[in-house]
């Protein structure tokens, strides 16, 4: 007897959770026909690699992978179904669109690399070629070419139908299409079916088996068993070349990469949303692809103080909503303190004048950091750091003045002048003397614009 929780929610396992949401995706009625293509595959699958195993064909193999990635493709379709059904959550706020990518991007990248796997299976063979049956290589190869093409043309797999027309073009289907215009060229009849950019799928299903039909009849005419090897290597290329375009392209997604096809698009409305009315500035903008066909994105906009919040992110959100699906818009108000005269400290320390008071004046640099011609600091070697203008008076020395100005009235201020007897027993009449006690100007020991007399009276102009 442990204890017993009454309010504690039972913790499902991995295959618990994993099972709820197959019986979700099952219940739909679309998944059935998934389901069923999906089951034929797995026998279809077990048929071929016992028939690869008699005939010692390793070409055959190599076409039978292109079974298990239709496997893999129709996998890729059920979670699409699921996505659909899936509403975002507080933990994923954009939704499981991401998951279609990945899935494609891992189906892609297993097909390459059974691809390299029947390129390293086949150097070995080049060097000791077995012996090849081929009772059931022409059986193999039409049941496995009848099988793709079934899958490819009944069931509509939306993510690798729009991985297959976005992403660049293999140099299989190039070639195909330079041969295209050739054929087109001398029957112009063919134009509708050629010229337009071919299924890759359905093409490289044709090209592999065409390549197992060579192979079946040159080892029955002459017994020439490097072709199966060759015929393998083939296939693998053609496998490798077709996944790889689609492995960049939903790798780019996963990377969340701004598509390079809506850049102008972008920039064209960004230009647009800066000249709304009341728009000062757009900035910190970001957008990436969250899905085959979904675009997201985020952006900061910086306004008027007078312009309405709410019409401008009307207006923003209207003209980019065209392109971006999921966007968010950061809207603030051009703010600025205007400083309040006399208000605060300052008002306190202004009715608080001492009898001395301090006044940073500018430092002078060295004669050798001062322009000859404007008498000015010379542009120092290193850029200013940022928000720093380099103004003079940073590390001036300060210079203490007696108060003997007149103060501005109203304030409560006290009134008068000091004589100038005290004055001149402090040593502030003679320039030069009594720096201990007071100063006139912060550098009392500077040489005068005509040289540094210690005469008493008024220095020269």
């Amino acid at each position: 007897m442990g204890t017993i929780h009454l309010f504690r929610k039972p913790q499902r396992s991995f295959f618990g959770k994993l099972l709820e949401e197959f019986r979700l995706v099952a219940a739909d009625r679309r998944s059935w026909k998934i389901l069923l293509f999906g089951s034929i595959n797995l026998i279809c699958t077990g048929f071929l690699l016992m028939w690869c195993s008699s005939t010692n064909s390793i070409a055959l193999t190599a076409y039978t992978y292109l079974t298990i990635f239709d496997l893999f493709s129709l996998i890729t379709c059920l979670i699409s179904y699921w996505v659909m059904m899936k509403k975002p959550s507080p933990v994923y706020s954009f939704g499981f669109e991401r998951l279609e990518v990945l899935a494609v991007f891992a189906s892609t990248v297993l097909a390459q690399l059974g691809a390299l796997f029947i390129l390293k299976e086949s150097a070995e063979r080049f060097l000791d070629q077995p012996e090849i049956h081929t009772g059931r290589l022409l059986v193999g190869t039409f049941v496995a070419l009848s099988f793709n093409l079934f899958t490819m043309l009944s069931i509509r797999n939306k993510p690798f139908t729009y991985v297959s027309e976005a992403a660049s073009t293999s140099w299989l289907q190039e070639h195909v299409a330079d041969l295209s215009r050739s054929l087109c060229g001398i029957i112009p009849g063919l134009s509708s079916i050629f010229l337009p950019r071919m299924n890759p799928f359905v093409l490289i299903d044709l090209a592999g088996a065409f390549a197992l039909c060579i192979t079946y009849l040159l080892i029955e005419i002459n017994n020439y068993f490097a072709i199966d090897t060759a015929s393998a290597v083939a296939i693998a290329l053609m496998t490798f070349g077709t996944m790889y375009p689609m492995s960049v392209y939903s790798g780019k997604v996963l990377l969340q990469t701004t598509p390079p096809h809506v850049i102008g698009q972008l920039d064209k409305l960004i230009r647009e949303v800066s000249t709304l009315d009341g728009v000062l500035e757009v900035r910190n903008e970001h957008f990436w692809t969250l899905g085959f066909g979904s675009l997201a994105g985020s952006v900061h906009v910086r306004i008027r103080r007078d312009a309405n919040e709410q019409m401008v992110l009307a207006h923003v959100t209207n003209r980019l909503y065209t392109l971006v699906s999921t966007l968010t818009v950061q809207i603030f108000k051009d703010d600025w303190v205007r400083p309040a005269l006399l208000s605060g400290p300052v008002a306190a320390n202004v009715l608080n004048f001492s009898d001395h008071h301090i006044i940073p004046m500018p430092f002078l640099k060295h004669a050798d950091d001062v322009a000859p011609v404007t008498s000015t600091p010379a542009k120092p070697s290193s850029p200013p750091p940022e928000f720093s203008f380099n103004t003079p008076g940073k590390n001036a020395n300060p210079v203490l003045l007696l108060n003997t100005q007149t103060r501005p009235y109203g304030l409560g201020l006290n009134h008068g002048h000091t004589q100038y007897s005290s004055m001149l027993n402090q040593g502030l009449g003679v320039p030069g003397i009594g720096a201990t006690q007071g100063f006139r100007t912060g550098f009392t020991n500077l040489p005068h614009r005509y040289g540094n007399n210690n005469r008493i009276g008024q220095p020269r102009p």
